[in-house]
């Protein structure tokens, strides 16, 4: 396959970028998926966007049984695969396929089931708000399937060396979500005005469209995923591997979203505009995270298949010139953050009374950009060597002080401001933790080897 790229020879630097370029505007386009709905629901207000808000913070949520499955998927696929074991990572890849299928599945049921509950634990004030939010949880919650497997697929594939096709199927759903959004938001041509519920419909079929192109791509890629037969006897000694492996990135990811929502309740105290500003925000910074996000998982197939092939050396070096990227990239966030908070935010909220509440945000978790992009880029490389327990137990910790830090500092003057400094002091202090535990495992593990060949 052309678009696959050879990680474990030649000149790092090269390979690493090579991988790392496609992933990291996936994220980007995964990220516009977001802020394409944000601008055209802030057209409706302020309201609809807290709706929406509150209601995406289970779709967040999912993403906790989507890193099960890739992450615990994509590390054995790795391995196998830097060990010459092709066969034995598609039958990896195929387990890992067939229980994210089953977790969206029962997910997405009890979204439907539960969508009146789940709504107002955020305890939203307007009537139409809520209404707004129980619309788009049924249709984007019940029909998570699409985004999970899609997540699945991008790791699989990934961890091949291909990140190429990842990057042009998403784009082919950003396409057709930008598309969609304003026809079904506004009812243009023969469609009816669906306002809120008209983004979730389009993201679906976005989402949907892109799980297609996926599938299309698997029937051809003899590589891998040709030899996935999905409809095949689960094995479960290979889900327990599955399991073992991604199961504290799993647990991480939920309880990191658990603590967000538990902070939204903190935040609509404020009132629903200040729900409003932390979606709108949390967006815009993402252009931070997400895109260390995708460079992450191209350095954690990187590690995956250098260590499955013994190749520990060239697994250091490809963490040192990783680490040379991201800290550039956090400086270079944290910057446009704090110095552009206020033309950024207006983009997608115009009202008065939001901009000032949207510019503090912004700024205050500027500070923070540079420690979030290193404690993401680190958490790729532990994975990349299996070793998913060190990020997790750093990230609950440090993320659950968030709670008693937001509720001390916003009874302070700081009021609401209080809550996104809780934020922001957790993530720096995640930072640094995890590259000091990292680099005591690398230290360690150099001299264990060192020791054998002696």
């Amino acid at each position: 396959m052309t678009h696959r790229i050879n990680l474990l020879e030649g000149n790092i630097f090269s390979s690493l970028t090579r991988l790392a370029v496609p992933i990291m505007l996936t994220s980007l386009i995964q990220m516009a998926y977001n802020l394409t709905d944000m601008i055209w629901i802030g057209y409706l207000g302020a309201d609809a966007v807290a709706s929406v808000g509150a209601a995406g913070m289970y779709g967040w949520l999912s993403q906790s049984i989507a890193t099960l499955a890739r992450m615990g998927g994509q590390v054995n696929v790795g391995h196998r695969l830097g060990a010459g074991d092709n066969d034995e990572a598609a039958r990896f890849a195929q387990n890992a396929l067939q229980l994210e299928v089953v977790l969206s599945v029962l997910y997405g049921l009890v979204m439907m089931l539960f969508t009146g509950p789940l709504v107002g634990f955020f305890r939203l004030n307007g009537a139409q708000t809520i209404a707004d939010a129980e619309s788009y949880l049924f249709i984007t919650g019940g029909l998570i399937i699409f985004s999970t497997l899609n997540q699945v697929f991008t790791g699989l594939i990934t961890v091949t060396g291909n990140s190429r096709t990842p990057f042009l199927v998403t784009t082919a759903g950003l396409v057709l979500n930008i598309v969609l959004d304003p026809v079904l938001i506004f009812g243009i041509g023969p469609f009816p005005v669906m306002g809120v519920a008209g983004a979730a419909i389009a993201t679906v079929l976005a989402q949907a469209l892109v799980t297609l192109l996926y599938v299309l791509y698997a029937r051809r890629d003899a590589h891998l995923l040709q030899r996935v037969n999905i409809l095949a006897r689960p094995d479960l000694k290979k889900i327990r591997d599955i399991l073992r492996i991604g199961l504290p990135s799993a647990v991480q990811g939920a309880l990191f979203t658990s603590i967000s929502m538990v902070l939204a309740r903190t935040v609509a105290v404020f009132g629903d505009t200040a729900i409003a500003v932390q979606k709108v925000g949390s967006q815009i910074e993402s252009i931070s995270w997400m895109t260390a996000d995708g460079f992450s998982a191209a350095l954690s197939s990187f590690i995956a298949q250098n260590y499955g092939a013994g190749n520990f050396e060239r697994t250091k070096r490809g963490f040192r010139s990783a680490f040379t990227i991201m800290v550039g990239w956090g400086i270079f966030t944290s910057l446009l953050l704090i110095f552009a908070a206020a033309p950024i935010f207006r983009i997608f909220i115009r009202e008065s009374e939001a901009l000032p509440l949207g510019v503090d945000y912004l700024v205050i978790l500027g500070f923070s950009q540079l420690f979030c992009c290193v404690e993401i880029m680190v958490g790729g490389a532990f994975s990349g060597f299996g070793k998913t327990l060190p990020p997790s137990i750093t990230s609950i910790v440090l993320t659950s002080a968030r709670i008693p830090m937001a509720m001390v500092l916003s009874a302070t003057a700081l009021g609401l401001n209080g809550v996104w400094w809780s934020i922001t002091i957790s993530s720096i202090l995640k930072g640094l933790v995890l590259l000091t535990l990292f680099l005591l495992f690398l230290r360690r593990e150099t001299r264990r080897r060192q020791a054998q060949a002696a």
